[in-house]
């Protein structure tokens, strides 16, 4: 047993025959000079013969009150109640040896844990005179004991108390050698099914074929310790994305003795993560989209006031240009390209949302049908056209014209990935979210398809996948806007070779449809008038007033909102105005308000290059959308003249 003491019987201690008496005094002052260990003889009946220093100095007696007493006075009162110093002897005595640890009593009644051997002492003839005893205090080594077992006792509760945790060990070979309650919570195995198997059974199929677990267990075993997070794998199959730390176990001479795991089920962390970062890149995109669309508009307002001063000029100009092919074929060059930078324009406050929209319910079946002519002949022959609706569809609100264009940029969009010819199919259907219905309509196209770096940037204003001068990339971001608008929303789905859908969501509504008014033809007739024009841009100004006073008009101009309320005041002729809204200091909306209270006879019509009038604006006063024609111009003063006239006929302007 630990602790014991390999010792010569008793006999050895005494001179042999031949052996000097001195040697024979010798082994006693060794045996005496023991201080660790009681050593001394009892005789056949158990008295104590013989007490050395060791006895005395932790059993507490000296010799003249020790010798010639029993040896039972050091067992306990239950060890003397069982027999047990007697069981000792006669084991002693049959055996040879008795052996064992248990608590003993010292002088002063205290108790301490001993570690006894009692050796036979016998005669020549075999004949047992005594015993030799000898008794070491193992108490200190037992609280030690106790402690370290306590303590085991207190890590294993408390491993196998975390249920958050997987804390189990492996053996050098990487076979698990312990399973703890939190391994199998999230593991799903019972310690039964588990230990003794190979740990790389928690590993996905690829990462046993790369080598993953036995290249963790190297770096474990060569850098004292692994890390990493990757997706392990549970009894039923399933997956979730671990934490894993193991660490090597050594002796204390370094020899590897196995492995400590520990792995944590941090997929919950994971997903809330990329929630987070989802959200942020969202938030991000959210930014900057608004900064780009505020940018945006504001381009988009100023590149309205050059077009509307180009657009008049160069139709007040067709009309002094001789009878030359050439001079006119210049001109119209010149007018397409008007038409196509207000094109350019719509787009960009399509995107930054601040186009102005006449929302109504629209028959989109009808819309599309109408178009199909147009659809054809810009896709051109080499592309197969299917047009799909169910029988009963509700009607979208949107704006028609927008749609229309919004449409044809998806069908231009669908015709250019597919160069090599296809099939373009444009579908409705109704949807529900929420309890939100919905008109859903799709371009669907077997084109070049996107990737998803490219799917993820396709509503990006200004990208564009098409060639130099092919295209402005605002397409999208125009029918993204117009959907976002209206209430709904634009979504994409594409896949490298297999095309491209486009799905604009439009919210579903049960009003009836009207029929669009047919565009008005012929010269407009309105009786001349005094108008003052206010614009802070002098291009605006000049060209707007010269559209005017060509339509028989006499106008006064005015370059701020201040210097308009001056001639109002000043000249109670003035029959109607016509106000940009964006003008510094006082803009076109407040100075209707302050002509109201002054003059409530005298009607305003409000010019604007985008819809940036706030949502309280009064709804009745007449808006003029720039870039507009001579045409457009006469239209909205006759109109603006008409209501004045219908509301307030005894205040009609005198006319002149």
């Amino acid at each position: 047993m630990p602790g014991s003491v390999a010792l010569p019987v008793w006999t050895q201690l005494k001179p042999a025959k031949g052996l000097p008496e001195a040697d024979g005094a010798r082994y006693r002052l060794l045996v005496d000079a023991i201080t660790d260990y009681a050593i001394y003889m009892l005789d056949r009946q158990g008295r104590v013969a013989s007490w050395n220093a060791g006895a005395q100095r932790f059993k507490g007696y000296e010799p003249r009150e020790i010798i010639g007493e029993h040896f039972s006075r050091f067992y306990t009162e239950e060890d003397r109640a069982t027999g047990l110093p007697e069981r000792a002897l006669s084991e002693a005595a049959a055996q040879g040896r008795f052996e064992q640890e248990g608590w003993r009593v010292r002088k002063d009644g205290g108790r301490f844990w001993a570690h006894v051997v009692i050796e036979a002492i016998r005669d020549d003839d075999g004949e047992v005179i005594g015993f030799a005893k000898v008794t070491r205090d193992l108490t200190e080594r037992r609280a030690a004991e106790q402690a370290l077992r306590a303590s085991e006792e207190q890590f294993r509760l408390l491993v196998q108390g975390v249920a958050d945790y997987a804390i189990y060990m492996l053996d050098p070979g990487g076979h698990v050698a312990s399973w703890n309650a939190g391994a199998q919570r999230f593991k799903g195995y019972r310690a039964e099914e588990i230990v003794g198997q190979h740990f790389s059974r928690f590993y996905t199929e690829d990462d046993r074929r790369r080598g993953v677990p036995e290249q963790a267990l190297a770096a474990a075993t060569r850098e004292g310790r692994f890390e990493k997070e990757g997706w392990r794998v549970r009894k039923d199959g399933g997956r979730f994305w671990a934490h894993v730390v193991i660490d090597a176990i050594r002796d204390d001479d370094g020899r590897l003795l196995g492995f400590a795991k520990i792995t944590r089920d941090i997929t919950e962390r994971m997903e809330a993560q990329r929630a987070l970062e989802a959200a942020q890149h969202a938030l991000f995109q959210s930014q900057k989209l608004e900064s780009i669309g505020q940018l945006t508009g504001g381009i988009a307002h100023d590149f309205n006031n050059l077009l509307t001063a180009i657009s008049g000029s160069l139709e007040l100009l067709r009309k002094y240009l001789p009878d030359d092919r050439k001079a006119l074929g210049l001109h119209d060059n010149a007018m397409q390209g008007v038409q196509r930078g207000a094109s350019l324009t719509q787009r960009m406050l399509a995107f930054a949302r601040r186009q102005e929209l006449t929302p109504e319910p629209i028959d989109v079946s009808k819309l599309v049908e109408g178009m199909i002519g147009l659809i054809e002949r810009s896709i051109g022959p080499t592309i197969r056209v299917k047009i799909q609706f169910p029988a009963a569809l509700p009607r979208a609100r949107t704006d028609a014209n927008q749609l229309e264009a919004a449409l044809l940029n998806l069908v231009v969009n669908a015709r250019d990935a597919m160069p090599g010819g296809g099939t373009l199919a444009v579908t409705a259907r109704e949807e529900a979210v929420d309890g939100v219905r919905y008109v859903c309509l799709s371009v669907v196209d077997t084109g070049k398809g996107m990737d998803e770096v490219m799917l993820s940037r396709a509503m990006e204003p200004f990208f564009t996948t098409k060639g130099v001068g092919k295209g402005t990339g605002l397409g999208l971001s125009m029918v993204h806007g117009l959907a976002e608008q209206s209430g709904g929303r634009l979504i994409l789905s594409s896949r490298v070779d297999e095309g491209t859908t486009a799905e604009i969501w439009l919210p579903a509504t049960e009003e009836e449809s009207r029929p669009r008014p047919a565009p008005e033809q012929g010269p407009v007739a309105v009786a001349p008038m005094v108008i003052l024009v206010v614009d802070d841009d002098p291009l605006v100004l000049a060209n707007t007033a010269a559209m005017l006073e060509d339509l028989g008009h006499t106008v006064a101009q005015a370059a701020s909102g201040a210097e308009a309320l001056e001639i109002v005041v000043r000249d109670p002729a003035i029959d109607l105005v016509i106000s940009d809204h964006a003008m510094p200091e006082m803009t076109g909306l407040e100075l209707a308000g302050v002509i109201k209270a002054g003059r409530p006879d005298l009607p305003l019509i409000l010019a604007t290059g985008y819809a940036e009038l706030p949502p309280d604006a009064d709804p009745t006063l007449p808006r003029l959308a720039k870039p507009f024609t001579q045409r457009e111009l006469a239209l909205m003063v006759a109109g603006a003249r008409a209501a004045f006239a219908a509301r307030a006929p005894a205040a009609s302007p005198g006319g002149r």
